[in-house]
């Protein structure tokens, strides 16, 4: 049990590593971004824009983030789904169980009411026991 354990730990502390790893590989893609936006913002303008250049390395990094972006994304939502999942599967085991005490308390309650006459009627037989002994020694 315990290697068990140690195994789904080493997976998870691999996976928080990945994850890690790739919103730095974002963090990063984003500053490599907003760098050469300012750097494009700060060159003189040009007269038209056919004459614009295109920076082939802005569009490089804007894919780069894109494709960042979408894996960290995914990830998420992977995760999402999947503890989605895990409350919808705890919620329909807690309705069960509280059907079943449900159940248990009821049956209490029957067995609790069934005592309570029997012990009456044991009660009542008792009384009447003493009062024809009560009887039978007066007289």
């Amino acid at each position: 049990m315990n290697a068990t354990n140690r195994s789904e730990q080493q997976v998870e502390a691999t996976e928080a590593d990945s994850n890690l790893t790739a919103v730095s590989e974002v963090e990063e893609g984003i500053r490599e971004f907003v760098r050469n936006d300012i750097a494009y913002l700060r060159r003189p303008t040009v007269a038209s824009p056919e004459t614009a250049p295109t920076d082939p390395q802005a569009e490089a990094t804007v894919n780069n983030v894109n494709s960042l972006i979408q894996r960290v994304a995914g990830t998420s939502l992977a995760e999402i789904e999947k503890l989605i999942s895990e409350l919808e599967s705890l919620r329909d085991l807690l309705h069960a169980e509280g059907q079943r005490v449900q159940r248990e308390i009821s049956g209490y309650a029957q067995l609790s009411q069934a005592a309570m006459k029997s012990t009456r009627m044991i009660a009542d037989n008792v009384a009447q026991w003493k009062r024809a002994a009560d009887g039978l020694r007066n007289s």
